[in-house]
């Protein structure tokens, strides 16, 4: 059976599950982000047990398959901005996202929209400014290498679209002594 997972995003998160479902009894046959196949299928009781746990822990079982495919497409989103190199990728990351999923764009934009209350475009925007403020803490690469990882067309135009986000530039945001970074998955 595959569950699906709300907030699980990252490796640890990953790690997490698998130690929980495990501790449960449950075989874990595949795991990826904010989702997870399980054997043997959970009855009713044992969900309900799964669900407990991972309230604990800060995770959610997602049951209806629109909130299921919302989740899926804040995953992809996570994945690509924050485990991937956007430079390489040559197609705007929506229709990246669209592929990985097999669905039309048109509905997983309008979907997004209606539940989430903001664009998919805004929500990898917000996803990618935080995946930049994370790079300039760290301080190894210069702004123009950031633009570039990130997939900007020039660190004019990422300067621009982090201040209207932050309301600072990002080297001002890099010298101040507050850093406001968000977890990645409390964006929107």
């Amino acid at each position: 059976m595959t569950l699906y997972v709300k907030n699980m995003v990252c490796n640890r998160c990953i790690m997490i599950v698998n130690e929980r479902l495990q501790g449960l009894g449950f075989s874990v046959k595949q795991i990826t982000l904010g989702k997870v196949e399980v054997a043997p299928d959970p009855n009713p009781e044992q969900l309900k047990d799964i669900a407990f746990e991972f309230q604990a822990l800060g995770f959610e079982l997602i049951e209806k398959e629109k909130n299921q495919l919302i989740e899926q497409i804040k995953n992809e989103v996570i994945n690509l901005v924050h485990y991937s190199d956007l430079g390489e990728i040559n197609q705007s990351l929506m229709h990246v996202v669209a592929d990985k999923l097999n669905k039309e764009y048109n509905y997983l934009s309008r979907l997004f929209s209606e539940s989430e209350g903001l664009t998919i475009e805004k929500f990898i925007i917000q996803q990618k400014i935080e995946k930049v403020k994370e790079l300039l803490e760290y301080g190894e690469l210069n702004l123009n290498e950031i633009s570039f990882k990130m997939g900007y067309s020039s660190s004019a135009h990422l300067s621009a679209q982090f201040k209207s986000l932050t309301g600072l530039s990002p080297s001002k945001y890099k010298a101040s002594a507050v850093k406001n970074r968000k977890p990645i998955d409390k964006l929107n």
